[in-house]
């Protein structure tokens, strides 16, 4: 699943109560503050409302490092 880095990039002085409380809901609260969300159809909603406040990015996904095995499993594992 792809991530979507969204950053800030206008004031929210005159935007409707709607738009406030959609930057809000992406967690935006400054101008150039960023925040990164799954690509999903609400966080695509949300967008679109504020659209002309934001700018969007597509972020590659890191893939997590697997689990490193405990001592006390590994010891058990030795033996």
């Amino acid at each position: 699943m792809a991530r979507l880095k969204i950053t800030q990039v206008k004031s929210r002085i005159g935007a409707t109560e709607r738009q406030c409380k959609n930057l809000d809901a992406l967690g935006l609260k400054k101008i150039n503050a960023s925040v990164e969300h799954d690509d999903s159809a609400i966080i695509k909603g949300m967008i679109e409302r504020v659209k002309h406040l934001v700018k969007v990015e597509e972020v590659a996904v890191k893939k997590a490092a697997a689990p490193k095995a405990k001592k006390a499993e590994a010891a058990e594992a030795a033996e």
